[in-house]
């Protein structure tokens, strides 16, 4: 095999690892009791991998009935943009339509330009009908 060849692996990286590619790839850092907690709800999660060093990841979240979330969705910069978060979400996606119910809802929240990628996989904006919202636990809230 090419030592330079990116592979796709149906698992999910370990505490240390998630934690490291999420700062590398520009997401906010977690500490390492929540992503220890996190991680052990994984439905389903790849990896991408190459020379031995997880470049990329993502995984899916839920109640593995009625809802199903698309998570941590990451690439390291110096992959991004060829192709490697389209191979991720085309694993992520084979897999809910293979496991998710028919009526179930999956969802995701999309950062910036990401979403056009997401709307290659059937995702729709649901704004103004329905927004995101979110806190940092223990951090700072609204008005």
């Amino acid at each position: 095999m090419n030592a330079d060849a990116i592979q796709l692996v149906d698992s999910f990286p370990d505490a240390a690892t998630y934690r490291r590619l999420r700062v590398e790839a520009g997401l906010s850092p977690k500490t390492q009791e929540a992503a220890e907690r996190g991680l052990a709800n994984t439905l389903y999660g790849v990896s991408l991998v190459k020379a031995g060093n997880v470049i990329g990841m993502g995984r899916v979240i839920g109640d593995n009935g009625t809802v199903f979330v698309i998570v941590d969705i990451a690439v390291r910069p110096d992959h991004q943009g060829q192709g490697q978060g389209r191979r991720i979400m085309a694993a992520l996606d084979a897999w809910l339509r293979a496991n998710a119910p028919v009526s179930a809802y999956v969802m995701l929240i999309a950062d910036g330009e990401a979403r056009h990628l997401y709307c290659r996989f059937g995702f729709v904006e649901t704004a103004p009908a329905s927004v995101s919202m979110a806190y940092v636990a223990n951090g700072p809230r609204g008005p």
